[in-house]
C-alpha cells in the first residue's frame, strides 16, 4: 500500500522582518514556524526580500540554517509584471514599495490559504488586498 504524498495546507510568507527575527529566534516568529510545521505550511520569502535581509552584521550561520527551511520563491518575469500591477492598482510606485510587491506578488502566487507575517502591515494589506491574511510583527 502506497501511502499519499502530504502537500501542504497553505502558505506561511515572512517579509523581511519576519525572516531576521527568524534568524534572531525572535519567539513569536519562532512560535509562527512551529504553528506552521505542524499544520504543514509551506513557508516562503521572495528572493527579492533576502537584499533587505542580509548584510554585513548578521549571524551567516543562522541565517543559511532559517533560509535551508524555507522556499526562496524567485523573482521571475511574472512575478515582476505582477508586482507592477499590484502597484498600479494600489496607486504606488517607486523603490519604496518594490520589494513589498515582490513580497505581495509572490504571496498571491503562493498556495493558499496565505498568511504573511510583516512589519508593514498596511502596505502589504493595499497590495494584497483580501487574498492573503496581513499578521503584524
Amino acid at each position: 500500500m502506497n501511502r499519499p504524498v502530504a502537500t501542504p495546507a497553505g502558505t506561511l510568507v515572512l517579509d523581511s522582518e519576519g525572516l531576521a527575527k527568524a534568524v534572531l529566534r525572535d519567539r513569536e516568529v519562532t512560535g509562527w514556524l512551529a504553528l506552521a510545521l505542524a499544520d504543514d505550511l509551506r513557508v516562503i520569502t521572495s528572493a527579492a526580500t533576502l537584499v533587505e535581509v542580509i548584510h554585513p552584521r548578521i549571524n551567516r550561520p543562522a541565517l543559511e540554517w532559517t533560509l535551508s527551511r524555507m522556499v526562496i520563491a524567485p523573482v521571475t518575469a511574472e512575478i515582476a509584471r505582477h508586482a507592477a500591477g499590484l502597484l498600479a492598482d494600489a496607486g504606488l510606485h517607486g523603490h519604496k514599495y518594490a520589494i513589498d510587491a515582490m513580497l505581495s506578488a509572490t504571496a498571491l502566487a503562493a498556495p493558499g490559504p496565505v498568511t504573511v507575517l510583516t512589519s508593514d502591515p498596511d502596505d502589504i494589506a493595499n497590495l494584497c488586498g483580501r487574498s492573503a491574511t496581513i499578521i503584524k510583527i
